[in-house]
Formats: structure tokens, C-alpha cells, sequence
């Protein structure tokens, strides 16, 4: 199989990912069955993609034919059963290794033998989901930076039995969304998070060791090291809880104490204050 021969994509999960990914599949060219556990998700998550291409019209970024066009290539979903004749499928659920497994193990089931299974996990190590399938050389991961239509890296992710064919379908798909592919090998975080999670990470911790306020943390890594966000607000953004599992994971897979999740980190998922989806993480949101 070619990426010319992906006519029908799917995408598990509607959230923040989720949708973006659907969205730059769609605008693409592609058909896609956007999917999650209940209509009204999948419905939410259109509506953000809608939103989203009204305001690139409205920036004269496309037309509103092309907009409509896209739309209409999107069909929504809440069954799994839906998936029966993808060409290939980007899992964007929750960062829970049991839920992708599952996910994982049903899609093995319900897809076409030739059907590609990606994943767009931040850090779970690839050969271990594609170990919950019968078709593990067809299993990859494709992790999208968030927001999804902005950031222009995919981390392409080979599990060791991932084929030669898989990783260059995946690869070109990238490169046909408008992306820029980026080879990683199958270790906990890959590149991205293996780098960026100890960074957010550290940055918590001087918030909690009182070493300076989220608003001098913030600014001395934008002014100083001239990053676009401070890492506190890109915590928030992210999701404290995907922090979280991603420094678990990361944690699991080396046993290294550098990987330890900051007390702070933990207590605020506890207590719900997530970042931006609840309004509340290191810093409030209307």
C-alpha cells in the first residue's frame, strides 16, 4: 500500500487531537470517520473543527466552498464498527495504556487486513500496543503536536516490527497534511516528550520548592531561552494529567529518579485543576 491508496481515514478520539487531526485529513482530501465513546463528542469535536475553518476563511486562508468541502468529507461516529472499511487509523484517545490496548485489540478485529493502526501517544512505547494486535508490522506511531493544524512536526515512531512499507505510508501522510516528519525510535517519550516532560517537569518543581513564581518561571524561560510559552502555561495547555502519564511512563521505562513526577504535578490532577480544559491548572481560564 501507497498513502495514494488511504482514501478512508479514521480517527479514535474527538478531543483537542483528535479533532485536529481529522481535520487536517479532511482538509487534505481524505474521507474520515472521526470517533469516540459517545455522538455528542464527536459532534463537540466537529464543531471545533468547524470554528476553526470559519476563522481561516475569515482570514482568507481558504474559501468557504473549500471549508464546506471539507466538512462534508467528516462523518461522525461513536461505534468502533465504523472502521470497517479504513484504509488507516490514528488512535488519539486518553493517555491510559489500557484503554489503547483495548482499543487496539478491537480495531485488530474490526479493520481490513490492510488497514494501518497508528497511534498518537505522547509516550507509550509502540512495540507494546502493536504487541495487542495480529498485524504488529502494521502498527506505528504518529504523534501530532498540539494545536494539530498550527504546529507543523509528526514524530513518526517505528516499534521494532513495524515494516518498511507501514513507516513509509505513515511518513508520506505526514508529509501530505502539510507536516514535517521527524523519525524517532520506540523508547518511552520518543524524542519530544523525552525532552520537553523533564522541562515542564523541573519547572514545577521550582514552582513548589518556592525558587520563583509561575509568572517569573514563565518569563525567564520565554525571554531568556526565547521559547514561544513558559512551560507552566505550556503544562496547561498540554493537560496536567497527560503530563502526569507521560513522566509515569517515562518513569516505568527508565526506573530513573530524574523521571519522578513533582508532588505538585500530582496534587493538582487530583484535584481536577487540569490547565486549560477545566479552567484551572498553574494558572485560571474563563
Amino acid at each position: 500500500m501507497k498513502a495514494e491508496d488511504v482514501k478512508l481515514f479514521g480517527v479514535i478520539g474527538a478531543g483537542q487531537m483528535g479533532h485536529g487531526i481529522a481535520l487536517v485529513a479532511a482538509v487534505s482530501g481524505l474521507n474520515v470517520v472521526l470517533n469516540d465513546i459517545k455522538m455528542e463528542f464527536a459532534e463537540r469535536g466537529f464543531q471545533s473543527i468547524s470554528q476553526i475553518l470559519s476563522k481561516n476563511v475569515d482570514k482568507g486562508k481558504m474559501t468557504q466552498e473549500e471549508k464546506d468541502a471539507a466538512l462534508e468529507r467528516i462523518k461522525l461516529s461513536a461505534n468502533l464498527r465504523d472502521f470497517h472499511s479504513v484504509d488507516f487509523v490514528v488512535e488519539a484517545a486518553t493517555e491510559n495504556q489500557e484503554i489503547k490496548f483495548q482499543i487496539f485489540r478491537d480495531l485488530d478485529e474490526i479493520c481490513p487486513a490492510h488497514a494501518i493502526l497508528a497511534t498518537n501517544t505522547s509516550s507509550i512505547p509502540i512495540g507494546r500496543i502493536a504487541a495487542q494486535t495480529k498485524r504488529p508490522d502494521k502498527v506505528i506511531g504518529m504523534h501530532f503536536m498540539n494545536p494539530v493544524p498550527v504546529m507543523k512536526l509528526v514524530e513518526v515512531i517505528r516499534a521494532l516490527t513495524t515494516s518498511d512499507e507501514t513507516f513509509q505510508v505513515t511518513w508520506d501522510l505526514a508529509i501530505k497534511f502539510g507536516k514535517t516528519p521527524a523519525e524517532a525510535n520506540d523508547y518511552p517519550g520518543f524524542i519530544a516528550n523525552r525532552i520537553l516532560m523533564p522541562m515542564i517537569n523541573e519547572a514545577i518543581y521550582c514552582l513548589y520548592e518556592g525558587v520563583g513564581s509561575r509568572e517569573s518561571i514563565d518569563t525567564v524561560m520565554r525571554l531568556g531561552m526565547n521559547h514561544p510559552m513558559g512551560p507552566l502555561a505550556l503544562a496547561d495547555l498540554i493537560g496536567l494529567d497527560t503530563c502526569l502519564a507521560i513522566m509515569e511512563t517515562l518513569y516505568e521505562g527508565f526506573k530513573d529518579s530524574k523521571y519522578r513526577p513533582c508532588p505538585l504535578l500530582r496534587k493538582y490532577v487530583e484535584a481536577g485543576w487540569l490547565g486549560r480544559k477545566t479552567g484551572k491548572g498553574f494558572y485560571e481560564y474563563k
